[in-house]
């Protein structure tokens, strides 16, 4: 009986010889093995030869894993800088230092246009560093955003001070923006990486600056990091640690037997012989853009709509506390915040012995007179005798309500150990100047134990000499366990 074809079909039966049976039976062995390498190798490096062969070539790299892009890319809105005196223009993809007055240039930006993009929902989108912001920064192409880690610096709770205080029982709030998380360790990060970024778009190739420490660390490292030769010039007593960052970090340091302000009459000096671009603070556009970021951040941080009530700013060129301030108002323009919403007051702290702002504030004066002998103990940050943006600084804090203030050198140190004996959290000595200031402002009644109050830690404490701390064992004694509990 002949054997019937599945499903009733009919078929022919075609005789193989024994070797074509063998042929067709590793054709298809192939063909399925062809079928599984596929499956598991890149079809551009598979080679199938005659009779069905597979033959492999050398295995392709695979792509090199990536970060997630921090900087955004994003176009920027910018359209021109203009006098912050007199309010003239000047264009803003060419190179410029002051205005023709003399007085700091602010960078503009087209608000209708950056407002399509940067909204809230965008912003919680986006990576968080200072470059979501890329609409309201200068800018223009993302491969001149130099970057090395850039992003939020948190805002720290002190419940156990605001407690002692008797802040927390009357409804206020303690915080520290603690800005010594980022590169470098201070917020000069902020100022000097947008400063180096336009310089690299703008085709700068040598940077100089004057600098108390923290900001030609910063400026050291951003110019390293994207090849543009950086100088420092630094008051004798900047603190060693300050001097010997810079240095490793490829600038070129000296010491100067003066004042930052003497320190910069060195880098404008050599403007023409050395043919270095001048980025002291407030003699170029760009710090102030970076330095605005903190207001923008702690914006978001705190939702938008309920900003702290009081900010305490340590000020010597005062270039964050004006970068804050015109940060709050772009908020408005691009309706992030409802026009005419409730501002922070900004009080600007500086040392009993270098408070210029204090004096000229006191005394109902726009500009600020250089203070001769100016003196810190260790605050060296706001030692700053003549700050070029003087009347941008006093301008904020009266517009805001705020007020100018000093305080002394023993204020400072004890408040530098007070807080970090609660807190945990060792604030930089102009940091501590500004929770010295809180104290102070809580006791004159200028500021309320129900207003919640930033404090702004520019830096790491661990930057600067600290205490000494001698107490020691003999191994060779006993071990007088009563005198570790009772030390």
């Amino acid at each position: 009986m002949s054997s019937m074809p599945a499903f009733g079909s009919s078929m022919s039966v075609q005789k193989l010889s024994p070797s074509a049976m063998l042929k067709r039976s590793f054709n298809r062995t192939s063909a399925s093995h062809t079928k599984v390498l596929q499956r598991s190798i890149p079809f551009s490096r598979v080679r199938v030869g005659r009779g069905g062969r597979v033959a492999t070539a050398m295995a392709a790299p695979s792509p090199r894993p990536r970060p997630t892009p921090m900087v955004p890319d994003a176009p920027s809105a910018i359209t021109h800088l203009e006098c912050a005196l007199e309010g003239d223009r000047y264009d803003a993809h060419a190179l410029h230092n002051l205005s023709k007055a003399g007085k700091p240039l602010l960078v503009k930006y087209d608000y209708d246009k950056a407002r399509a993009t940067l909204t809230r929902d965008e912003l919680a989108r986006r990576p968080n560093t200072m470059w979501k912001w890329r609409e309201i920064l200068p800018v223009t192409k993302t491969e001149n955003c130099v970057y090395l880690g850039e992003e939020a610096t948190p805002v720290l709770e002190a419940p156990r001070l605001a407690s002692q205080l008797g802040v927390e029982e009357a409804g206020g709030g303690l915080y520290v923006k603690d800005e010594g998380r980022l590169p470098t360790g201070s917020f000069k990060a902020r100022g000097l990486v947008m400063a180096v970024s336009m310089a690299k778009e703008l085709g700068v190739t040598r940077m100089a600056m004057p600098t108390n420490g923290n900001a030609g660390a910063a400026l050291a490292a951003y110019c390293t990091r994207c090849g543009i030769e950086s100088y420092a010039f630094a008051p004798d007593d900047t603190p060693e640690c300050n001097i010997r960052e810079m240095d490793i970090q490829g600038a070129k340091v000296w010491k100067a037997n003066g004042y930052i302000d003497d320190c910069g009459k060195i880098v404008g000096g050599g403007e023409s012989a050395l043919k270095w671009f001048n980025t002291s603070t407030l003699k170029e556009p760009y710090r102030i853009e970076g330095k605005k970021t903190m207001g923008l951040e702690l914006a978001e941080q705190f939702g938008f709509d309920n900003l702290p009530d009081v900010i305490l700013y340590p000020t010597g060129g005062g270039t964050g506390l004006i970068g804050m301030w015109k940060a709050f108002e772009e908020l408005e323009l691009l309706g992030i915040r409802p026009k005419g919403s409730k501002k922070p007051r900004m009080v600007a702290v500086q040392a009993e012995g270098c408070a210029p702002i204090v004096n000229a504030y006191d005394k109902g004066e726009e500009f600020a007179a250089r203070v001769d002998n100016a003196q810190t103990r260790t605050a060296m940050g706001i030692r700053v005798p003549a700050a070029i943006g003087d009347f941008l600084i006093l301008r904020a804090c009266r517009e805001s309500n705020g007020y100018a203030v000093r305080v002394t050198d023993d204020e400072i140190d004890e408040a530098q150990k007070e807080f970090a004996g609660a807190e945990g959290i060792l604030l930089c000595p102009e940091g501590a100047a500004t929770y010295a200031a809180y104290k102070n402002g809580l006791s004159s009644g200028q500021i309320s134990k129900g207003e919640t109050a930033i404090l702004f830690n520019c830096a790491t404490g661990l930057k600067y000499p600290l205490p000494p701390s001698d107490k020691t064992i003999d191994i060779n004694q006993p071990i007088d366990y009563d005198a570790i509990a009772n030390a």
